[in-house]
This record gives structure tokens, sequence and C-alpha cells, in this order.
């Protein structure tokens, strides 16, 4: 095929999947029920309303200048939406809904933007030399899908009746669990992206790829289950302070924080807060807890949070010393490998997907939740911020936030990528997010 046919064909597709991925977000929007868009489920984070704007906002403050597009002025609300927050030290919002725009100027705006972008990308695609488009149309699909999955944290911390119920699509019991370690043998792994694959999308925290060498260890097999969290709970987990350091602990105890917030106590009884239900706690799901909580675990487990690179060698290391794209394999992310790319709303059993073994018998590596590391996020050698989002990853390079590695169920399959990072505060406690331990004892 002609070069020329070749990136028109990307650029095509990639226009595609932005409309799937603004009909899925409109998708998600449709299960607040309408009377609550102006609430903030999570105390650090915006209103929902911010969310409806901000989308296209981000579409439109990206794209409009490169591909031309032309729509009614509307500067105020492209700077209104146009970043979220991430309150490091930095107090909690304070705005009331009267301050925010109404319901109907909102969507106005979203479809006016939508409007001007759709015209001005139909145009671009006959400019199918520009690979500066098929870059900013990879941005704002992923944008796009990450808030998909972020959003889903602030919705599942709604009360349930703010939100249009959708059924389960699988039961909340498996086999038992046994837990065990696994032995990763010394060898290396491969982080990160080469800037010499120009066929892969990348963000500029994947860049540059380098070689780590990885002393042996003993990893969990599966991510710590709401069970084994209990244990550490009644064993006076979180009256320990000795397995807490001084900032986290002084956040606990501010906080009066005494459980994952997914869990709630009636009586002697503990429910899990699932996206559309109230249940009896699933003791083989993972534990979703902050970076905070799992840290102390790990302490009084006497183990430790896997590095990023001992979970990259965990996941994609083999007994042959070749690296797998996949924990499982090279076969792309299908439904019967694991728990991912929108297909449930809440965790499954960590031992639910039979065929989702690394090479070394870890299971269960992308999907059903992501797994907390002990890595600071920071940059690779070779780091550059993309021109066009210079902070995208450079504004959390601070020495506050962890590297996540995985996926969750609300995670998109374009980001179960090898070289993909996530990164969260250590204290935020919202995220789906869980974690096994390493034991550097071996």
């Amino acid at each position: 095929m002609p070069a020329s046919r070749t990136a028109k064909t990307k650029t095509e597709t990639l226009l595609g999947r932005l409309r799937d991925a603004r009909v899925s977000s409109d998708k998600l929007f449709e299960i607040v029920r309408e009377g609550f868009l102006y609430e903030r489920p999570i105390p650090e984070r915006h209103r929902i309303i911010f969310y409806l704007g901000h989308l296209e906002a981000f579409d439109w403050n990206l794209l409009a200048n490169h591909i031309g597009a032309v729509r009614p002025p509307q500067a105020e609300f492209d700077r209104l939406f146009a970043f979220g927050i991430d309150p490091v030290g930095g107090g909690l919002p304070t705005d009331k809904p009267s301050d925010w725009p109404r319901l109907n100027e909102v969507r106005g705006y979203a479809m006016a933007v939508r409007g001007g972008l759709d015209a001005g990308l139909a145009r671009a695609t006959n400019r199918v030399e520009d690979a500066d488009v098929q870059d900013l149309l990879h941005v704002a699909v992923e944008h796009r899908l990450m808030h998909l999955e972020t959003l889903a944290y602030m919705f599942h911390q709604l009360p349930l009746e703010q939100k249009i119920r959708k059924a389960r699509m699988h039961e909340l019991t498996s086999r038992p669990v046994l837990p065990r370690m696994m032995r990763v043998p010394e060898g290396v792994c491969t982080l990160g992206l080469s800037r010499a694959n120009a066929n892969e999308f990348g963000w500029d925290n994947e860049y540059e790829s380098q070689t780590v060498h990885v002393a042996p260890f003993e990893i969990d097999e599966y991510m710590v289950t709401n069970s084994q969290f209990r244990q550490f709970l009644e064993a006076g987990g979180y009256q320990s302070s000795e397995l807490w350091s001084d900032a986290n602990w002084e956040w606990k105890a501010k906080n009066d924080i005494r459980h994952p917030v997914f869990w709630k106590q009636t009586g002697k009884r503990w429910m899990y807060r699932a996206m559309f239900d109230e249940v009896p706690l699933p003791g083989n799901w993972p534990a979703y807890v902050s970076h905070a909580e799992a840290s102390a675990y790990a302490r009084w487990a006497g183990k430790a949070l896997p590095t990023e690179a001992q979970w990259h060698r965990a996941a994609y290391g083999t007994p042959s010393s070749r690296e797998s794209d996949y924990p499982w394999g090279e076969e792309a992310p299908s439904a019967s490998l694991g728990n991912f790319d929108f297909r449930e709303w809440d965790a499954m059993p960590v031992n639910a997907s039979a065929n989702h073994r690394s090479g070394f018998n870890v299971a269960g590596l992308l999907g059903n939740g992501w797994e907390w590391t002990a890595t600071v996020f920071a940059p690779f050698p070779g780091f550059a911020a993309m021109p066009f989002y210079l902070g995208y990853s450079a504004d959390f390079f601070d020495g506050k936030h962890y590297v996540m590695k995985g996926g969750s169920a609300r995670t998109a399959a374009c980001m179960l990528r090898r070289s993909f990072r996530n990164w969260f505060q250590p204290r935020y406690q919202y995220a789906y997010a869980g974690f096994r331990c390493v034991s550097n004892n071996c």
C-alpha cells in the first residue's frame, strides 16, 4: 500500500476511535441521574459538571489551532474547563454548584466544540503527510479513555440512589485463593519505549527505553485480596503507628481512616460498595487501597511493594530471557484473558482468569485493579516533554506520586501496553488500585 494511503488510513482509524470514545463518554455520564451532575463525590476533585465540559475543552485546546477549526467564540469556557486538579498540599476545592454554568450551557458548548473540531478534522484528513495530526489524535483519544476510568472512580462514590443501575455481568464468588509466592530469577527488564519505533504511540513519560538489571526476588502469585487485607485490619494494622510513615500516619489520624474506602462496616459485618450495589465483602476480590495502606500492609507482612522494574520482570520476563508483549504472551487483550476494557463495572476474583499467567507463573497482572509499586514517578533518562502538552508528566515529577502498573476493569485495552505508566498520590483511596508484595530475601 502506498505510504500516503497508509497514513490516511491511520488518520481515519484514529478519527473512528475518537468518535467511539465520545460515544462511550456520553454513555458514562448517563448513569448519573441528571439532578446530581453538580455533585462532588470525591472531595479532592472538581464537581461532575466540570468533566462534562473538560473532555471537549481539552480536545479543542489541543487540536483547534493545528487543524484550523472554527466555531463561535467561547474562550471563557475553553479556560474554565481546561484543567483538572491534583491538590497535593493545596487544600480542597470550595466552589459551590452556583459557581458553574447551567447544564444546558455546558452541553451547548460541548456540541459546538465537537462540530467545529469535526469540520476541521475532516479537512485535516487530506493532509496525510502531517504526522502531528496523528499524534494529537492519539492524545485526544487516550485522554478521553483515561477519564472514562477516573470518572468511574467518582461515580463509584456517589450514593446508589443518584445513579441509574446497570446489571452485573459476573458472579461474586470463585474457588478459594491460596496465597503463595512465585520466584523470579535474576535477569533484566526493558522499561519504556524507544523513539526509534515510530509505529507505536506513547506518552512522554514512556520514553526513553532502558534496560534494567533485576536481582532475584519472590512475588505474590495473586494480588492481595480483601480477605488477606481484613486479616491486617483485624490484627490492628490501622492502629499500629510503626507500620506507617510519619506522613501517612498523620493523614490516617487526621482523616480518621480506619478501613479501605470501598468497605463499610454494619455491626460486625463488612460490606463492600460496588458500583451499583452494597454486597457482603467479596473476599477473593483485590483489595483496593491507597499506597499508604498498601505500604503498611506490606510492612506488617514482612515484605515490600515491588519496584517498577521488579513488576515488569515478573510480568513480561520469561525463563528464556525473552520478554513478551503481555504477561500471557503475544495475543492481543481479550475477554478470556482478564478484566479490562470496560466490560465490567467492578473487580472480579483475583483467580478468575485461568489463562492470564506470566512466564514466571504470576497471575492477573493486567486488569482487575492497578498495582502500586514502590517507585516514585520520575522521568526516564532521555525524557522530553511533549511540546503540545508540556505538563502532562512533568507537573507530577514532584516526588509525591507513585507509579502504578497493570490496569483495572475500566482501563482501555490500548493502555495495557507494556510501557504504559500510571501514577497517583500515595494517600488517594479512590482509584481502582490494589497491590501484591515481594520478598527480596531469596
